[in-house]
């Protein structure tokens, strides 16, 4: 079995935050949240990184992961996801902007990636438990039977903002901890110590504890070729629907193969809080989070 490799999904250029959130300092020495991810992923065995990038911040992305990169342990690549990354007789829409969509990301992967592999995104903090939890996983998975997949999971009230609402994955899982469903829900919100989605002109409230997906994934190479196999037939039926900004998810591939009987997906319980900058009034309490976080010891001032 080969050593489980990183993926970091860092193409995004941040809409609501207003700038390159990817590569923004978090504290006073200049680290930005992947240098946090990078060292948990590697305190957990994790050797090699791939980062997803856009052509147009290659030289700015790169000169900084560069420098933060330099004599860490980790080797380090890059591939590029771009709107005309497509399959062959589709062409990018008039008016076109916004990237395929996560799924679309790792497909770039393909020919990269021979491994089984963690996914994360670029902009999130997730907590060094979440890296051992995966890389446990990944290091023993095979697609023996169907392809055996996993997923970090999170209580919701460890992932909102009070600064706006957001977009997260709500699973459900059974009695054996596997995933059976998960449903996007796009506007989450914080009401007091209440947690709320709104959904046409309903608002209902969520558990607290709710489990849900921030893109902490775990899969075998299998899941790079059927995204690959299925993006063609994503294209087909959304492209004229909604030409400018239709997007290829990651959660909705697996939930196709889940619903198929095609893989499974062991959810991997994490009470850790996540941390993230979705818009820029998150900054200043995820800066205050790392400030506290090298306090109590879980991370050096300087690595």
């Amino acid at each position: 079995m080969k050593n489980p490799e990183l993926v970091i999904m860092a193409a995004g250029m941040g809409s609501r935050y207003g700038g390159l959130k990817q590569i923004d300092p978090v504290d006073d020495a200049g680290h930005i949240i992947i240098d946090f991810s990078i060292y948990d992923a590697i305190r957990a065995g994790f050797r090699d990184v791939t980062f997803i990038i856009k052509h147009e911040i290659e030289h700015e992305f790169r000169e900084v992961m560069d420098r933060h990169l330099a004599g860490k342990n980790i080797n380090v690549k890059y591939v590029f996801q771009e709107l005309d990354k497509l399959p062959e007789g589709f062409t990018v829409p008039e008016g076109r902007k916004k990237p395929w969509g996560t799924a679309h990301a790792i497909l770039c992967t393909l020919g990269t990636i021979d491994a089984p592999f963690a996914v994360i995104n670029a902009d999130d903090y997730y907590g060094a438990h979440a890296f051992s939890k995966i890389y446990e996983f990944l290091k023993n998975t095979n697609d023996e039977g169907k392809y055996h997949y996993a997923m970090v999971g999170y209580r919701i009230k460890n992932t909102v903002t009070e600064q706006g609402t957001v977009s997260r994955g709500i699973c459900s899982q059974d009695e054996h901890g596997m995933l059976t469903e998960i449903v996007e829900r796009t506007k989450i919100g914080v009401r007091g110590d209440s947690i709320y989605y709104v959904e046409g002109d309903t608002e209902t409230t969520l558990d607290p504890d709710t489990l849900v997906s921030m893109n902490l994934w775990g899969f075998t190479p299998s899941y790079i070729r059927e995204c690959r196999d299925r993006f063609p037939t994503f294209l087909r039926e959304n492209l004229q629907k909604n030409p400018e900004k239709c997007e290829f998810f990651l959660p909705s591939v697996v939930s196709d193969l889940i619903g198929e009987g095609r893989a499974d997906v062991r959810v991997l319980d994490n009470t850790d809080k996540w941390y993230g900058v979705t818009y820029k009034e998150d900054k200043e309490a995820v800066v205050e989070a790392f400030r506290r976080l090298k306090a109590e010891g879980v991370y050096p001032e300087n690595f």
